[in-house]
């Protein structure tokens, strides 16, 4: 209806309007029939706005009655167990498929040929009780070619606890890595095709059971570690010796990317004990000097080390040697490296002895977790025999030892 008095007032309006522009005579031509036809109009739009009304009416009324929304459901929260929580796991496998020709003054000797061999699985857990106090256990699986038995050995490589009171220090009581070997490994780049220049000779060990303390300084430019420990190596835990060995390390990054460090050891390496008499203490010092980035590692390493292996005898030994190393990776995915270690290891008792090593490779990495090596090893030593990580290498004249092979390298 409120349409319908719009369109007589609109109407109303209009009237004098159109008296006025009309002749008084005009006005007497509306007739009733087209005031009645008028008011029909009307009633038709009235009767559209109520339908429109009503449709609008039903329409909210749906609205209304649909059902509200479903919910979705966010995933329930996991709650772990109270052990599990601040836990991680890892691990990290050295395995190669490679053909050995290893040779002792002209003679075969029995590794040759081409075999698989899995040298490590490290398997690790560490826990973090709160920001201060943690615990690590990593056990190590090796199948033990060239050691007392020809089974699988499986023996714990860390097992500590720490306290980390700031970054600048720390102290871990256990089974624990050692200032220098780890270090150097970490600059290095390719433990898993070949241990660095100290431990492939055996002029030293990276774990060890005893107390530990480090830091750094400066955002990690400053760093150190310190140890005290049992030195007979992180595979003997027993009282055999009534000393302690201390070995040390203190680095330093001077400019972007450059890494200096110096170290050293000195002790008894675990032999000493009140019935057994031994007659040196065995010093080592090393020193290393790296270069780092995305793309390229190149560096040298150094160590000197006396009585060695003569604490128990009473002759006097010296020993030497140093290592270069470098990789350039083309791509993220793809890297060449190489390195070369020349070794004195008896420089008294027996100075014609000299030990010359080298590897090549070619590394694919397709994914972070991998590694797959393309590699060439060359060793040979002269006039003497010394032990290392491949055996032992030499012979009364000459000995060779040459390796080709895919060597990998999977942690998670």
């Amino acid at each position: 209806m409120k349409l319908a008095y719009a369109v007589l007032a609109s109407t109303a309006l209009a009237a004098p309007a159109f008296a006025q522009s009309a002749p008084p005579a005009a006005v007497s031509t509306i007739t009733p029939e087209q005031i009645a036809a008028l008011q029909a109009q009307i009633q038709a739009l009235q009767t559209q706005v109520n339908q429109l009304q009503a449709a609008q009416a039903a329409t909210a009324a749906q609205v209304a009655a649909a059902p509200a929304p479903v919910p979705v459901a966010s995933a329930p929260k996991i709650d772990l167990p109270g052990w599990m929580k601040g836990t991680t796991i890892s691990g990290k496998v050295f395995a190669n498929v490679s053909s050995i020709d290893h040779e002792s003054d002209g003679a075969n000797l029995v590794d040759n040929g081409t075999q698989t061999e899995l040298k490590r699985f490290y398997f690790g857990i560490d826990h973090k009780f709160n920001d201060t106090f943690s615990a690590n256990l990593t056990t190590d699986f090796r199948y033990n070619s060239n050691g007392t038995s020809k089974d699988a050995l499986v023996f714990v490589k860390k097992a500590y606890v720490q306290a980390k009171i700031a970054p600048e220090f720390f102290v871990r009581v256990g089974a624990a890595d050692l200032p220098w070997i780890p270090f150097v490994e970490s600059l290095y780049g390719y433990r898993f095709v070949e241990p660095v220049l100290a431990d492939r000779t055996k002029f030293g060990t990276s774990t060890d059971w005893g107390v530990h303390v480090g830091g750094s300084f400066l955002d990690g430019k400053i760093s150190y570690a310190a140890s005290a420990i049992n030195g007979a190596g992180y595979k003997t835990l027993s009282r055999n010796s009534n000393t302690i060995d201390l070995e040390g390390r203190i680095s330093a990054s001077p400019v972007k990317n450059v890494t200096l460090g110096v170290g050293g050891y000195s002790g008894k390496l675990g032999k000493s004990s009140d019935v057994t008499q031994t007659e040196h203490r065995a010093t080592r010092w090393n020193a290393v000097a790296a270069y780092t980035n995305q793309r390229i590692r190149a560096g040298v390493e150094y160590f000197q080390a006396k009585n060695w292996n003569n604490v128990a005898t009473l002759a006097e030994d010296k020993s030497s040697g140093w290592s270069a190393f470098g990789s350039f990776a083309f791509t993220p995915k793809l890297a060449v490296f190489g390195r070369y270690d020349w070794v004195k290891p008896t420089k008294e008792t027996n100075p014609a002895l000299k030990e010359n090593y080298f590897n090549v490779g070619l590394n694919y990495k397709p994914i972070k977790e991998i590694d797959l090596a393309l590699v060439y090893k060359r060793d040979s030593a002269r006039n003497g025999f010394i032990s290392t990580a491949n055996g032992t290498i030499g012979g009364l004249d000459k000995g060779t030892y040459d390796e080709f092979g895919i060597f990998s390298q999977f942690a998670f």
